[in-house]
């Protein structure tokens, strides 16, 4: 079966996923949408381009996937849902807890997929949670000043880091993804791995550190029960990677988007991590 697939943005990951879906024979790319239309003039065939977001309702696709910005999911998600599967590639859009459970609602139909990315190991955390063994968890990410994109507070205090790493913030997943919704989609698939935490309890970790100039590195560190020290489960993971100074995204996550997209059909209804 050849899945058709509609696609949300076109910065560097959508057109890597562009060109990937249509080399793959087992998909067919319906139309791509993205903020800037010109953008997509000469680039993609003109048949592919949808001026309008709204008129994707008149096309018949199984699966919309979104590389654009959390604000996508805000104002289309639910009506997506009614229409075919979605893949939400922002995922930091659900720290607001009113439209993750409105999504969840919506999901009655077709499933609302949710890329693990960078987010290494979230199948089997997310196993362990299921079965309410998870502790704690902490999310750790390091990236160049240039390679965040960050509001509020959090963007006076990255323009201040000149050398040396600088821990911007440590706290609960659910207000860094507020305050930097561009580059904490790994801490926002985490929660929604781990739903015994979720927004409220996952820890997120932002550093910027200028000496990272080849590199994105995501820390992992996850505990379980029993609680007492020596003898409870502990795992921690370290991920370096490859990025080039100012992208928001690592050259391997795109990779790991693909595998995702691929995963991205036949769970049925609801939340699925893929």
């Amino acid at each position: 079966m050849v899945i058709k697939v509609g696609l949300i943005g076109y910065g560097h990951l959508g057109q890597y996923l562009a060109s990937k879906i249509i080399q793959d024979e087992n998909f067919e790319l319906i139309f791509v949408w993205n903020r800037t239309i010109s953008t997509l003039r000469g680039k993609i065939d003109e048949s592919l381009i949808l001026n309008n977001l709204d008129d994707f309702v008149l096309k018949n696709v199984d699966l919309i996937v979104e590389v654009a910005h959390p604000s996508i999911t805000r104002s289309h998600g639910k009506v997506i849902l009614k229409h075919c599967n979605y893949m939400i590639g922002s995922p930091t859009a659900l720290c607001d807890e009113n439209l993750l459970q409105d999504l969840k609602s919506a999901a009655t139909k077709n499933g609302l997929y949710v890329p693990s990315g960078a987010f290494w190991g979230g199948e089997d955390l997310k196993k362990m949670s299921e079965a309410g063994l998870i502790r704690s968890l902490i999310v750790t990410m390091k990236k160049h000043p240039k390679s965040l994109k960050l509001e509020g507070h959090l963007k006076e205090k990255n323009a201040m880091v000149t050398s040396g790493p600088t821990l911007l913030y440590e706290g609960c997943v659910r207000d860094v993804c507020a305050l930097a919704p561009n580059n904490t989609n790994t801490m926002a698939a985490a929660a929604l791995a781990v739903p015994s935490l979720g927004f409220g309890n996952v820890i997120g970790r932002l550093i910027s550190d200028p000496e990272l100039i080849n590199y994105h590195i995501v820390e992992i560190e996850a505990f379980g029960y029993p609680k007492e020290e020596g003898s409870c489960f502990h795992v921690h993971t370290i991920r370096k990677n490859p990025a080039v100074i100012g992208e928001v995204t690592g050259e391997a996550t795109y990779a790991a988007y693909f595998g995702s997209l691929k995963r991205a059909a036949g769970k049925g209804p609801g939340l699925h991590l893929c």
